[in-house]
């Protein structure tokens, strides 16, 4: 049996909870520069699953498809939660 002598890398939930973060804020900005409302629609895509709710500007569509969208929702109850202090 071999032994692997390289150091193994283990995908935390707070790295997970960053990319998420990252693509709402870069999709959010990416919605306002064209003239969108973005919460609409970030509500939008998160109901349907349609992406052509998010624009294509700045690869925001494809950022945001990166991550599943049930993710993406516990990151928004996560951030509410502890925005709030619940």
């Amino acid at each position: 049996m071999a032994i692997n002598d390289e150091t193994m890398i283990v995908k935390s939930r707070d790295e997970e909870q960053t990319v998420a973060s990252m693509i709402f804020e870069d999709v959010y900005h990416s919605l306002e520069e064209k003239g969108y409302n973005p919460i609409n629609q970030i509500v939008g895509y998160l109901l349907s699953g349609d992406p052509t709710y998010i624009t294509s500007h700045n690869n925001a569509r494809s950022n945001i498809r990166r991550i599943e969208r049930d993710e993406l929702i516990e990151e928004l109850v996560r951030s509410y939660v502890k925005q709030h202090k619940l």
